[in-house]
């Protein structure tokens, strides 16, 4: 299952470099909507610190949503996908590899990005260094509960739309405590259990999002 789960990792992310466009469309979003919000909010730079951990964790969020139709919708269009649920290979494990090189071209740049637009903001310099760790904690969460979204609605009609109605209540645990985690590091306040519930989170869909999804690509493909 090793061999199984390192081999799709690497085509994985062969298909991610070929199509690192999708990568830098998701990239872009998190720049430009990340730097509108100073000219909307005003130069007011109390007012631009309080509000960086939300309009960054938002953006990421959204940039992370936007990435998420194109997971399966390749595989299924030339019936790749088709072929590995027909094999004899264990699902989670090659869905595991799949959304773990997905989490890794699109929400790592992310993460590694937030702090050079935090420099927007002029945020404390603490916040600099816990911004990223906490969408490096978070982010998985968004990517996998996302991924079984994605497979319930793939062939569908709006599918995005569909896709954004259903999976963007669930990220709102994942969005509240991620800001809460960046505004109690700036504040000076205890943290450690908004990390801990990220970490958790992120480690139970880990063990649960492959097997949803799984069960929602075998009724799409039926």
């Amino acid at each position: 299952m090793i061999a199984l789960f390192l081999a799709v990792l690497r085509r994985e992310a062969l298909l991610a470099w070929r199509s690192r466009a999708d990568t830098l469309v998701a990239l872009t979003f998190f720049v430009i909507v990340a730097t509108l919000f100073p000219f909307g909010v005003g130069t007011d730079e109390r007012l631009l610190r309080t509000i960086a951990p939300g309009i960054l964790w938002v953006t990421a969020l959204l940039a992370v949503l936007l990435t998420l139709p194109r997971l399966f919708e390749h595989d299924w269009r030339d019936g790749t996908l088709e072929q590995l649920l027909l094999s004899a290979e264990p699902a989670p494990v090659w869905l595991g590899a799949k959304l773990l090189a997905h989490w890794v071209t699109t929400a790592v740049p992310l993460a590694v990005l937030a702090p050079l637009l935090a420099l927007l903001y002029d945020v404390e310099p603490v916040v600099y260094g816990w911004l990223p760790v906490t969408l490096l904690l978070g982010t998985p969460m968004l990517t996998l509960i996302g991924a079984v979204g994605a497979a319930l609605t793939l062939g569908l009609r709006a599918s995005g739309l569909l896709l954004a109605l259903l999976v963007l209540p669930l990220f709102v645990p994942v969005l509240i405590f991620g800001v809460d985690a960046v505004a109690s590091a700036r504040d000076g306040t205890p943290f450690a259990a908004q990390l801990a519930l990220l970490a958790g989170g992120s480690l139970a869909a880990a063990a649960l999002a492959p097997w949803g999804c799984a069960a929602a690509l075998r009724l799409a493909v039926e």
